[in-house]
């Protein structure tokens, strides 16, 4: 038996990266798991792959700021597979940075809005639809990921800081309100260090505010600040979000798991 076997998720920003590999282990334990995201090429690649390793997958294109979205993606739950017992907030982005003098009032409530009005969204829908599946029976789970940048500052990354910030509070709310509503829902917030993924590719060839270097001298500084000595993979954060997933973190909410190679140990 899987470690999740018999339960629906719904993984957002699932084409490529954290997303990708958390809607992958899901899958491979035994979950029936609906991938989000903007980027349909890629989420049904990541689909395809699911379904050719013997997995059971659907892509939905999910723009995670629409409430009316996240209605049907909710819905598609339900009506395809009876119901819904995890949701992985996952989709974000990571904005153009620089000083806060410097930001517009359009590019901060952009951040926000994707960075942790979505997660305020996937929580509204993922507690509605899932409190009624657990009330059947099995428990459900809802996993935001946050970031190192959810616990301590950065500057030139005001919004961003904010935002991660803001899913972290925002998790310990749920998670007290689930529990004083009796309801068998785990909210929780993973908080991963620097994770060698596109996104954080792609800020590095772009090259970060303060920072004369770009691309591999930006990962060979970033590598740094973690006292493993290296950044994470994507599968690291995918094993803590299976482990948030599965009934094996039964006592488990209202808590930040941080997955930083020691990062914020300093």
């Amino acid at each position: 038996m899987g470690r999740v076997t018999g339960k629906i998720a719904i993984v957002t920003g699932a084409a490529k990266g954290i997303g990708a590999a958390s809607a992958k282990a899901l899958a491979r334990e035994g979950a029936k798991v609906i991938c989000t995201d903007l980027d349909e090429a890629a989420g049904e690649a990541v689909v395809a792959e699911i379904q050719r390793t013997g997995g059971e997958a659907v892509f939905m294109r999910h723009d995670v700021c629409d409430e009316s979205q996240w209605e049907r993606v909710t819905k598609l739950a339900e009506d395809r597979y009876g119901g819904l017992h995890i949701v992985v907030n996952n989709a974000g982005i990571a904005p153009e940075g620089g000083p806060i003098e410097d930001k517009s009032l359009e590019d901060w409530r952009h951040t926000i809005a994707v960075d942790l009005d979505s997660v305020f969204l996937g929580c509204k829908h993922g507690i509605r639809t899932i409190k009624k599946t657990t009330a059947k029976g099995a428990s459900g789970s809802i996993i935001n990921i946050s970031s190192i940048l959810g616990l301590v500052g950065s500057s030139n990354a005001a919004d961003y800081v904010a935002a991660k910030g803001g899913v972290r509070l925002l998790s310990k709310a749920a998670a007290l309100e689930c529990a004083e509503a009796g309801y068998r829902i785990r909210v929780n917030s993973v908080h991963p260090g620097y994770i060698d993924t596109p996104m954080v590719r792609n800020v590095a060839e772009k090259g970060m505010p303060g920072l004369a270097e770009t691309g591999n001298e930006v990962i060979a500084l970033l590598t740094m600040l973690h006292p493993i000595g290296r950044l994470g993979v994507a599968d690291e954060i995918a094993n803590t979000v299976l482990f948030l997933a599965s009934d094996e973190s039964s006592f488990t909410t209202g808590t930040e798991l941080v997955v930083d190679g020691g990062y914020t140990t300093r």
